[in-house]
């Protein structure tokens, strides 16, 4: 009965708030317990609970409060499923910000949270720039930020922290590199750091995506004028009025988005892992391009630094995998625990092999319409960082013991604040 009063006038809420205009996510400073544990981790793993929910509840309702309904995918196959059908769900989550808090809808854009026909027709404007022949022309150019990081870290001295002069500064200096940001553009942007995709105060990290937005509109403003040599003065030219000033905007900061912060954590996190087994640090060292190819895979499967992907709201009532899903309610595929699931790892997921030959292809990209477009830009900077790593730093170690290092706290995109290694 009590449940039954506390549900009742927790749709009483719901619906006052609804009338007000919506709940305001950006407003929201706490993040209940149940939604915590897909991004949560013990070191480089998942919490012991995701294996557990993708055994016995791969699709589970989480407990929320104002009866908002959340599901969590953590199976592979019902993860796939969701992230396939681009029928029976919206990306789009603007109805969620009023318009008067930190972060508004104005904020929320590019790719990940935009519904075809307009998620059509943007992505068909940015595609060809992330073809593998497009992408070749990068590869010297990324070999040179790799070397100038590598040198930035010899010239620090042993011990030196390999986040701060390797693992942000590659994907960081790459992206306003093909964006066409300028040497000053590039140096302010530098300051306005990663706090949007930290939830540890709430869903009002949002708030630190309008600075980021801002300065991108500033910078689409600029080109308008002097279009450069990068992807924004490139969309200029090609698609002039057709595109606005926020569209473009909001496909650069996505842009940034999917590839500063999630490569950053990758290579950090991959030099931990690899760090763990000499074996492994010969096999990328020494080894032929396939023998690298098979450890970024598997660095990428076994990592999953993008831990959920992007929320999806259900069109329509439905049944799905013996659930009934409700019109609105919200399902969250977990990457990080399908990527372990041994459907499409294979036996013991939850381990890192690089000889490992998975069943299915990893989600660490995502899947379907919303799959990271930066997926072949992310790969080759992997695949030339970690062997020049290991070749100039033949003995690379940790500084400290791995469960001291400072590991991101309910952070979207997993990774750590610094790493302090010795060579």
């Amino acid at each position: 009965m009590r449940t039954r009063v506390a549900r009742w006038i927790g749709r009483v809420a719901m619906r006052r708030l609804q009338r007000k205009g919506g709940i305001d996510l950006a407003r929201i400073t706490f993040i209940p317990e149940p939604t915590k544990v897909p991004l949560q981790r013990q070191g480089t793993d998942p919490v012991p609970r995701m294996a557990e929910l993708r055994r016995t509840a791969p699709l589970s309702l989480l407990p929320m409060p104002f009866d908002f309904r959340v599901w969590l995918v953590s199976g592979y196959e019902e993860s796939r499923a969701i992230l396939t059908d681009r029928d029976s769900y919206s990306n789009d989550i603007r109805h969620l910000f009023t318009g008067d808090g930190p972060a508004t809808s104005d904020d929320i854009g590019g790719l990940g949270f935009t519904d075809p026909p307009l998620h059509t027709r943007l992505r068909r404007i940015v595609t060809p720039e992330f073809t593998m022949r497009r992408l070749a022309r990068l590869e010297p150019d990324v070999a040179e930020i790799v070397d100038a990081g590598l040198d930035a870290m010899e010239a620090a001295g042993s011990p030196v922290d390999l986040a701060k002069h390797l693992a942000f500064p590659v994907p960081f200096q790459t992206i306003c590199h093909l964006l066409g940001l300028s040497d000053f553009e590039s140096e302010a942007f530098e300051k306005l750091g990663s706090a949007r995709f930290d939830i540890t105060g709430g869903a009002a990290a949002f708030g630190a995506v309008s600075e980021q937005r801002e300065f991108l509109f500033e910078a689409v403003a600029r080109q308008r004028e002097d279009p450069g040599a990068g992807l924004i003065g490139q969309i200029i030219r090609d698609e002039g009025e057709e595109i606005s000033d926020v569209d473009l905007a909001g496909l650069a900061d996505g842009i940034f988005t999917g590839g500063f912060e999630t490569t950053a954590g990758m290579i950090a996190l991959g030099t931990i892992v690899l760090m763990r087994n000499p074996e492994h640090v010969a096999l990328v060292r020494d080894g032929s391009p396939e023998d690298v190819d098979r450890v970024v895979e598997e660095l990428l499967r076994y990592l999953a630094v993008v831990q959920v992907a992007f929320p999806r709201f259900a069109k329509e009532d439905m049944e799905l995998f013996g659930q009934t899903i409700r019109k609105g309610d919200v399902l969250i595929a977990s990457l990080s625990s399908a990527n372990r699931d041994e459907v499409s790892a294979g036996p013991d997921g939850e381990s890192f092999d690089p000889l490992r030959v998975p069943a299915s292809s990893h989600l660490a990209f995502g899947h379907g319409i919303h799959r990271c477009i930066g997926a072949e830009l992310a790969r080759m900077e992997l695949r030339i960082l970690f062997p020049r790593l290991f070749q100039r730093f033949p003995d690379l170690a940790l500084a400290k013991p791995e469960e001291e290092l400072s590991f991101r706290q309910l952070s979207f995109v997993y990774g750590v604040d610094e790493l302090p290694v010795r060579f």
